[in-house]
Order: structure tokens, then sequence, then C-alpha cells
């Protein structure tokens, strides 16, 4: 099977005075997984229904491969839909309920005996084909509504929070299988779900959503090393923001080679730097403010906001070595709260200005007991400039 392209062009959706959908134009690959990933109430779920048919657009089109399908109905359109309720005939055994969308258009015995046992495959239930849906467990049922979507063979895949249904361990291990169907089968797969490391995981592109417009649309790496806005840096994974002030931002060569710019921001919040014994005079002037790379160059008092992942933020106990480097930002504090978690350590400390910062330390030595860094330690927090990223968009 082949995925069809899908674009999204210019489309609006009002309810009475609410603006559920504001202007949303994007295009989908053929064969993409793709995932609209946003909050609660956030225009994701009318978005997909308006790519179902089940809703129609105020304005805009939706062009499945060029044809405008907007106004067309659902079995019009090539495209089906799996539900989070997986919406299974509870009197029909798992056969039955894959093979009637076939039956429907009154095909063959034999074709429909021959493409039902290959769907059933195809979702691991072979052993499971006779049963009814109160037999199976959940992550059994939305096995069976997937079958069932999939087996008119569209050639775009539409999924509402499938698994929203299922609990945790569950619903990571049918994220899997359902990412190696979608290699299997090759078509256009539009996913919507509110649970950031879903959409991370298995997705080739992601368009954020809130209060309904899209914010960004990238992939996992995109999204989650150079957010478009605050929201987005603060809604998938978990990060430190801080507003800031460009005081000069000049041009600069990375240890790679890349000719990008260094910015030095004055932070209020973090306060001064945590002073060093190998700090030259110049140094010890700068250290007021922070430094971070950015691609772009931005103008002396332009108001910006900063994020640093806490995965990027090193903790230590003394002054960490800096190699000469003048680009190492760093600040002391207090461990106001460590947690360890298994395979890494969360700690949040308390700088002396007062702001707190998340750190996350990976555990990555065999038979690791866990963190030395203990509650109420006296710590240093630093991270490069290049590990921090300026959101130029800052939402008040």
């Amino acid at each position: 099977m082949n995925g069809s392209q899908v674009t999204i062009d210019h489309v609006s959706k009002r309810f009475g005075d609410f603006v559920a959908l504001d202007d949303i134009n994007f295009t989908i690959k053929p064969g993409e997984f793709f995932s609209l990933l946003g909050p609660s109430g956030c225009g994701k779920t009318t978005l997909l229904r308006i790519l179902a048919g089940f809703e129609f657009p105020d304005d805009g089109a939706v062009l499945f491969d060029e044809k405008n399908v907007a106004r067309l109905p659902p079995n019009k359109r090539h495209s089906n839909t799996v539900f989070q309720t997986y919406a299974l005939f509870p009197h029909m055994s798992v056969y039955d309920n894959i093979a009637f969308p076939l039956k429907l258009r009154k095909l063959g015995k034999d074709e429909i005996d021959e493409k039902v046992r290959h769907y059933v495959h195809l979702v691991q239930l072979d052993q499971h084909i006779d049963k009814k849906p109160n037999q199976l467990s959940g992550g059994q049922k939305q096995r069976v509504a997937i079958a069932r979507a999939l087996i008119n063979e569209p050639k775009v895949l539409l999924l509402d929070e499938p698994l929203s249904a299922l609990d945790a361990k569950l619903r990571s291990s049918l994220l899997i299988d359902l990412d190696n169907l979608h290699d299997k089968i090759g078509i256009t797969f539009i996913y919507v779900t509110h649970d950031q490391s879903e959409a991370l995981a298995v997705s080739d592109r992601i368009a954020v959503m809130n209060a309904g417009h899209v914010l960004q649309v990238g992939t996992p790496f995109e999204i989650y090393e150079s957010p478009a806005t605050q929201f987005v840096a603060q809604f998938i994974g978990e990060t430190n923001l801080f507003e800031a002030t460009v005081v000069d931002c000049l041009p600069y060569k990375t240890a790679e080679g890349n000719s990008e710019y260094l910015e030095t921001l004055s932070v209020p919040c973090l306060g001064q730097q945590a002073p060093l014994a190998s700090d030259t005079a110049e140094e010890t002037s700068l250290d007021r403010y922070m430094q971070v790379t950015d691609y772009e160059q931005t103008k002396p008092g332009q108001k910006v906001a900063v994020t640093i992942r806490p995965e990027k933020v090193r903790i230590t106990l003394t002054p960490p070595e800096t190699g000469g480097r003048t680009d190492i930002n760093v600040y002391s504090g207090i461990v106001e709260e460590p947690i360890y978690s298994g395979f890494q350590s969360k700690f949040y400390v308390k700088l002396d200005s007062g702001a707190v910062i998340k750190v996350f330390k990976q555990h990555t030595d065999y038979m690791d007991q866990g963190p030395v860094i203990r509650w109420k330690d006296k710590v240093y927090v630093s991270w490069s400039a290049d590990d921090a990223y300026v959101v130029e968009d800052i939402e008040k």
C-alpha cells in the first residue's frame, strides 16, 4: 500500500464564537508517521475529524494527493479512523469484526478469508481469531480495531488517541507494535496524542498545537532541541526556562567550525555566576551575564527566553574544570530535592539568587548505587553556551 500526501490548506473551524482551528496550514508527506500533539482542547481532535470527514471546515481545503476532499463524507475518502473507544461489535468475533467492511463491499468468501487472516496475523491475533471482544484485553481490542481500519487498504490511517485507555506498560508495548506496523504497510499515519513521549518516540514529524494554532512543525529532534516558542519548550519534555535581555551578539565559530552567534544575556533571576579560581579579570566582569549560541543574530535590548534542558546541565560538588573556555556558564547553589529514579537522578538546585534549576544525571556506570550528591549539599551547576537555546518568541 502507498500513502497519500495530505495538505491542510488554511483550514479554520468555529463553533459559535469559539475558534477551534485558526488558519491551519501544513503538508504531511506520503507514508509519513505524523503526530498532532497538544493539550486537551487545543484543536487536534477537531482537525482529525475534519481529515476524516466527520466535520467540515468553515474555511480552507483538505487535499489528499491534490484532490480536495473537504466536503466529501468519510466513505468517499481514502482514509479510515481508529478511535480510543475501539468501537467493536460486541456480538461478533475478532474474525467477523475485521471482516465486516469487506462484507459490506460484498467481496467473495475466499477473498474475505484471505484478507482477514492476513491482517489478523499482521496485528498478532492469530490465537484469538474466534474470541468475542469481552474475552480480549484492552490492547487486543485496539489491535482488532486497527486491523479492521486497515483491511479496506486506505491510503491514510487516522488514529485518535488510540492508546489512551491502556495502562502505561501496555501503551508502551503497543506503541512499538504500531510503529512496526507502519513500517510494514507504508501508508500515511496521522496520530493524535497529548502524550509528548509517544509523539517523540514514533513520529517522523510532529505538529505542536495550542489554542487552535499550530506553533511548530518539525522532526522530534527539531521540536525538542529547537523549540519555536516558550509553550513548545515547556510542553515537550522538561526544561529550565528563563526570561532574558540581549546585551551583546557577536559572530562565533563553534568547535565544529560552524558559523553562529554568541549572545551575552542578562538573566536577572539567575543572578551572578559562581567565581572560579581560574577566572581572568575579563571573565569576572562577565559573571553577571550568561552566554548562549544562536543561529540568528539578535539585537541588544531584545527580550528573549532561554531554555536549558535538565540533561544538558552538569552538577558537581566542586567547581568544574572549564579548560580555559570562556563560554561555560557556572552557578552555585544548594540541593533542595534529590530524586533517585533508577536509571537517573533528578536534582532541584536552589541557586544563590533563589531561582531553582532542574538537573538530570544519567546513571551510566555498572552497579551505580545512586547519587553521591545529597540533600542540602552545596553544588555547582554548569552548561556550555551551545547547550542552551534562545526562544525569541516571548509569550506574555
